[in-house]
């Protein structure tokens, strides 16, 4: 899935996700979770503020920005699959 990114300079200087937009949908980069590099291409593991992960690929040759994955959602008590929610009562 082709996206856009924002970036903005790290601690270290080198350009950085801080906005990512899904379509129309805008979201901000809380975090950087992770980054690793191969020949021609940059990946970047992000936290976004809608509590998910995504991995997003840069090839530096095209400047393009892909959605490379969606990792999964951030721990919260409201995204807890419903069977680990404990046993259920029936009336």
């Amino acid at each position: 899935m082709t996206v856009r990114v924002e970036c903005g300079p790290s601690a270290q200087g080198e350009p950085e996700p801080v906005v990512l937009w899904l379509g129309r949908r805008r979201l901000q980069v809380l975090e950087v979770v992770d980054r690793w590099f191969a020949p021609a291409m940059r990946w970047f593991k992000v936290h976004t503020e809608d509590g998910q992960l995504y991995v997003l690929r840069l090839d530096e040759h095209s400047g393009r920005w892909e959605l490379a994955a969606l990792t999964r959602q951030a721990d919260a008590p409201n995204s807890a699959h419903p069977a680990s929610r404990g046993p259920r009562m029936s009336h």
